[in-house]
């Protein structure tokens, strides 16, 4: 297919989409692609994931499976495990994993891996965009080459893009359609192919100068929240100790119209993006002999959250009498924000990890989470307790990590022995404040 001809099929949306990752990104953006009628191929890993979406499942909370089901019936859009069918396909998007290491380095293996099957059947006149959030470089440095071993030229005999995805899980406000798409391309030609795709999915495109800006442009978002969450963590520590609510703060400071923003502190980081994008840019910063002190300072606070809360519960179960080594601790929330399932990077998990390795009896309750899932370097065996005022009692403490919409505070308060709340989520509870303790 000639650059004229896969232009014209885009914008005629006769183009064949496949979508590599099903997962909190790859999965909205096929549902997207689909609705606009385009006809399109996901592919996955995980049988568990094609096997419910092609049954016209739901495996992700916040998206209702109805959405699914009528594309699927549709008989336009499918999911396999066969990356052989790769090459039906004209317009690539990779979506998969990039997280760190152990040493806090990027672990580019999926995207080396996803590129590697793509390569395999990749033919002449495709296009291929990562969306896939990473350093400065790695479209141009790991998947190009990778793309080009087979003797096809980027720019000549296939095209190649970097879009950086924006989904937010359950945000209400901005959904994909409405949030601008920052596009990048190797060459003009694929910077032109890739944004008319785009175009026709989403309300307004952001053409950039090359891949690099496109891959920086994700970074400086996610950096950006990732100081300033850092400095509303640095500073609760802070008024803690000088016997000042954080939360009033912020919201005193909220109320100037000019010059401000507000950021929450919480008991750490989650989400795929924020506690490690960063790390991805200090990394590559290395190569050119820059340090980034001021993005790693940010980490680490963050990074320590869950030890603070930690210091909180011993703190306020010594003000009881008893000692962590030995206590009952229900953590409210597993999820890294509120009202998904979302669990990647949650601070519920070392939160989870800390309290039972200093002697704690560990359970949680999280009504979008009924089974703790397999997570990468972590092995935690528990199932979502019921709550209710007689399991409340049972704990020694409770502590609210994560602020979903469907907990009841006032129940929670009335019937704990004791509340540890890192989300601000009791503010409006006017009874039993005294068993409530920020952190």
């Amino acid at each position: 297919m000639t650059h004229e001809e896969l232009l014209k099929a885009i914008k005629d949306r006769k183009a064949k989409v496949g979508l590599i990752g099903l997962g909190y990104v790859g999965l909205p953006l096929l549902l997207r692609f689909g609705a606009e009628g385009f006809e399109v191929l996901g592919f996955d890993i995980d049988d568990t994931k094609v096997l419910k979406f092609n049954k016209g499942e739901s495996y992700i909370k916040h998206i209702p499976a109805q959405n699914i089901a009528a594309l699927v019936k549709g008989g336009k859009v499918t999911a396999t495990t066969d990356f052989s069918r790769l090459k039906e396909c004209d317009a690539i998007l990779i979506c998969v994993p990039t997280p760190l290491t152990l040493q806090r380095e990027p672990d580019m293996s999926y995207v080396v891996n996803t590129s590697e099957k793509v390569a395999k059947g990749l033919r002449k006149g495709q296009l291929v965009i990562l969306e896939s959030t990473t350093y400065p470089g790695t479209t141009e440095e790991v998947v190009r080459p990778i793309l080009e071993r087979g003797g096809l030229k980027c720019g000549t005999d296939f095209n190649l893009a970097f879009s950086p995805e924006r989904e937010d899980p359950n945000r209400k406000d901005f959904d994909l359609k409405s949030t601008p798409k920052v596009v990048g391309g190797s060459t003009e030609k694929c910077l032109e192919l890739s944004d008319a795709l785009y175009s026709q999915i989403v309300d307004r495109t952001v053409p950039v100068k090359n891949t690099r800006t496109a891959e920086s442009t994700k970074l400086l978002e996610n950096i950006f929240r990732c100081v300033n969450i850092a400095l509303v963590n640095e500073l609760k520590i802070i008024f803690d100790r000088m016997g000042i609510d954080v939360w009033e703060v912020i919201e005193a400071a909220s109320t100037k119209p000019f010059g401000f923003m507000p950021f929450y502190p919480g008991p750490g980081l989650g989400g795929h993006c924020i506690p490690i994008d960063p790390f991805y840019l200090t990394w590559k910063a290395r190569e050119y002999e820059v340090s980034t002190k001021f993005i790693e300072l940010a980490g680490e606070i963050n990074t320590s959250m869950p030890n603070y809360v930690v210091s909180k519960v011993m703190d306020a179960l010594n003000d009881h009498g008893k000692s962590l080594k030995g206590s009952k601790i229900l953590i409210l929330g597993v999820a890294y924000k509120k009202d998904i399932d979302d669990m990647r990077e949650s601070p519920s998990i070392r939160l989870i990890e800390i309290l039972a390795h200093k002697g704690a009896g560990v359970e949680y309750n999280d009504p979008f989470v009924p089974v703790f899932p397999r997570l990468r370097g972590h092995s935690i065996d528990l199932k979502s307790k019921e709550l209710d005022s007689k399991m409340l009692r049972e704990f020694d403490a409770v502590v609210i990590a994560t602020d979903h919409s469907a907990y009841d505070y006032n129940l929670i308060v009335e019937h704990s022995n004791l509340v540890i709340d890192t989300r601000n989520a009791a503010k409006n509870v006017t009874a039993h404040r005294e068993k409530i303790v920020k952190a």
